[in-house]
């Protein structure tokens, strides 16, 4: 039997949410068992997350279904009306179910499914190209958050996290309002579509050769959709590159708005690698960006 919710995935869960999330945690395995019987699943695997737990299921024919569940229903509800809004887009996963009322999301299950972050530097740039291209010729409509509020957000969380931790040290809380303010300035001064919100290497699968790249995991919201390209522009200085040799994998006409999101975010670019694993060439040359 898979164990749905171990003490990490709790703690991370904890730490996301808050101490309340303990009364999901406790009811997840009864909430499962209900909406594996009536959508005829079983489950075989978890995968990490921060927002929730994500099942990997077999139906009855063997076929792969992917199972998500927030305890928190506004996200829930805002990925799914995301998802739908890009309803028949080859390069974004489809939604097969909803049970709103209990934050849960059945998703068509993606093979090999592996992440572009586990591919390394074997990044298809055109393929990317082609899924920012695609997300973002939807229309901005539904019931998504601005994409100011999705910075305050973004940021209150990090500043959360980053107050008494290690990482404070390397990251003062002054470089992170300063982040702050720019990212708030953008949100309302740029061209205004539907934004996938978290696009970064670990939110886009391998759909196998005929498909290609695909994108899960939205935290959609409206706004600049440049904002989608930072972990893509800065991708490349994890190997050493700079900045500009990300931003020529760009689309030309988008590079100063991406040049400006990605000094805007580096603090929190930043702020992932150095509560991992501490500082690292990577870390200072996006914390220098951010200066």
């Amino acid at each position: 039997m898979v164990a749905l919710l171990d003490d990490e995935a709790r703690a991370r869960l904890v730490d996301r949410f808050g101490p309340s999330v303990e009364a999901w945690c406790t009811a997840l395995p009864d909430l499962v068992e209900r909406l594996c019987r009536r959508w005829g699943l079983t489950v075989h695997d978890t995968r990490p997350g921060n927002s929730g737990r994500t099942l990997l299921c077999r139906n009855a024919a063997g076929t792969l279904r992917v199972l998500k569940l927030c305890p928190d229903r506004a996200i829930a509800t805002a990925e799914a009306t995301a998802l739908g809004s890009w309803a028949g887009l080859s390069r974004v996963v489809q939604v097969l179910k909803t049970d709103l009322d209990h934050g849960a999301v059945l998703l068509e299950g993606l093979e090999p499914g592996s992440t572009l972050t586990a591919r390394g530097a074997d990044v298809p740039w055109t393929e990317v190209s082609d899924l920012l291209a695609d997300l973002h010729s939807v229309p901005a409509a539904g019931p998504f958050p601005t994409q100011l509020e999705r910075v305050r957000s973004m940021f209150a969380l990090a500043e959360r996290r980053l107050r008494g931790s290690p990482a404070e040290a390397r990251l003062p809380l002054d470089t992170l309002h300063t982040g702050l303010a720019r990212a708030e300035e953008l949100a309302v001064s740029g061209p205004v579509a539907l934004v996938h919100g978290d696009l970064h290497p670990g939110n886009v699968l391998d759909a196998g050769p005929a498909r290609g790249i695909v994108a899960i995991d939205p935290r959609p919201c409206t706004g600049d959709p440049a904002f989608d390209a930072v972990d893509w522009a800065v991708l490349p200085m994890t190997g050493g590159a700079t900045l500009n040799d990300g931003l020529d994998r760009m689309p030309r006409e988008d590079r100063d708005r991406v040049r400006a999101w990605c000094v805007a975010l580096a603090p929190l670019v930043a702020m992932g690698p150095l509560h991992r694993g501490g500082p690292t060439a990577f870390t200072d040359a996006v914390l220098e960006m951010a200066r």
